[in-house]
């Protein structure tokens, strides 16, 4: 058991059977009445996002979610294959349970998969992805690198912002938390 007190983004926490990952939260001491913590959960199982108010120290319980170490190899009739890269399992993932990781997903690129005892929950990605630009307008001279933006389409089929001087089959590093543009690679 954890108190609430004690949260931190991204801990793990388990409700009413339910996986939920602290998203954001905020201690709240009114100046009449109790202090409690305001938070916004993801479930971990459906991704549905709520707001949940618990009084100063509430205990809930800590989900321990393991990671292993898979390699994405490639999608199949809706099926995702990962490969575990030290024993040569592989596990089949579907699109609704990774969403939004297969706008940065690639074939033969190293994730943490997030296993809850022997359920797998997700896929954790790193920080930034190296993707190809796969279509975009072309700079016209004169732009600048401060000068805005356009969308470019990358090999993924996500959308992002780059700035005017980024051509089609650049390398670019993108944000996987927000999907935005950090330099070409």
């Amino acid at each position: 058991m954890i108190s609430v007190n004690d949260f931190k983004t991204g801990l793990t926490i388990e409700i009413d059977g339910g996986l939920w990952k602290v998203v954001d939260f905020q201690h709240v001491k009114p100046g009449k009445g109790a202090a409690f913590v305001r938070s916004k959960l993801k479930n971990l199982r459906t991704g549905a996002v709520q707001e949940k108010t618990f009084r100063a120290g509430e205990k809930v319980g800590k989900a321990h979610i393991a990671n292993r170490k898979m390699q994405f190899l490639y999608e199949s009739a809706g099926a995702y294959v990962f490969m575990d890269t030290e024993n040569y399992e592989q596990i089949e993932l579907n699109a609704g349970q990774i969403e939004y990781e297969l706008n940065y997903l690639k074939e033969n690129m190293e994730v943490n998969i997030l296993m809850y005892e022997s359920e797998t929950i997700g896929v954790d990605l790193p920080n930034t992805v190296i993707l190809r630009v796969e279509e975009t307008e072309p700079g016209i001279k004169g732009d600048t690198a401060s000068g805005g933006s356009k969308p470019a389409k990358m090999e993924t089929g996500l959308i992002v912002n780059v700035p005017f001087f980024v051509n089609a089959d650049d390398m670019l590093i993108v944000n996987t938390t927000d999907g935005s543009y950090v330099s070409r690679a």
